[in-house]
């Protein structure tokens, strides 16, 4: 999905700045009060590292955004892929330190729901005949959960995600609006929602680690 620009910008609205790369694609949007600016979601496998500043930079020069005009950045933090979830999380991180904004951290199973009324699930593939699922009964969000892909738990409503129910918006701008709610309650930083140890073998020297 290319890029594009969505109406002109507020100078007084909240600048919200949110990305994605917990599983196979590049994500962002940049959110101007209620209204998405612009965003634009590619397909990629792998690369996220070097396309996502690439991506955002190009973002917030079609809406007019600079960097410094930012009040918030939001950051999908899995479950998902073990190397794409570290490489927002790590950018949202560095990026808000460097601005001195805060960051937001945003399942993205809680993305998937986003904007849907009533009791549902939202579901990622896990691989290996498994899903990432959370269950939602109204209001009250139960865990997520790494569960079978053909023995879920029960739930009512519908199953978001899986290409059985799409969201209701793109998992950017959902990121972005559920951000722009959360950003001025003092929110702890962002940190990687891991359900299931990393597929590679360890490497001889110790990644990086994120600190709490």
């Amino acid at each position: 999905m290319g890029s594009h620009i969505i109406e002109s910008r507020n100078d007084s609205s909240p600048a919200i700045l949110a990305f994605d790369t917990s599983f196979a694609h590049c994500a962002a949007a940049v959110l101007l009060g209620d209204v998405v600016v612009a965003q634009a979601e590619e397909p990629m496998a792998k690369g996220q590292a070097e396309r996502l500043l690439v991506l955002c930079e190009e973002l917030l020069a079609q809406a007019g955004v600079a960097y410094n005009e930012l009040s918030a950045i939001g950051v999908g933090t899995g479950p998902g892929n073990f190397t794409g979830i570290r490489i927002s999380v790590s950018a949202a991180r560095g990026l808000a330190l460097g601005l001195g904004i805060p960051a937001v951290g945003v399942s993205v199973l809680e993305a998937l729901r986003f904007g849907i009324d009533g009791p549902c699930a939202s579901a990622i593939d896990a691989r290996r005949a498994q899903v990432y699922l959370q269950v939602f009964d109204g209001e009250v969000a139960h865990d997520p959960v790494l569960s079978a892909a053909d023995d879920l738990p029960p739930f009512g409503g519908p199953l978001i995600g899986l290409q059985e129910n799409p969201p209701a918006q793109p998992i950017a701008e959902a990121i972005a609006r559920l951000t722009a709610q959360r950003y001025r309650d003092a929110p702890q930083r962002p940190a990687p929602l891991y359900l299931r140890p990393a597929d590679a073998a360890p490497a001889r020297d110790a990644p990086p680690v994120i600190l709490p």
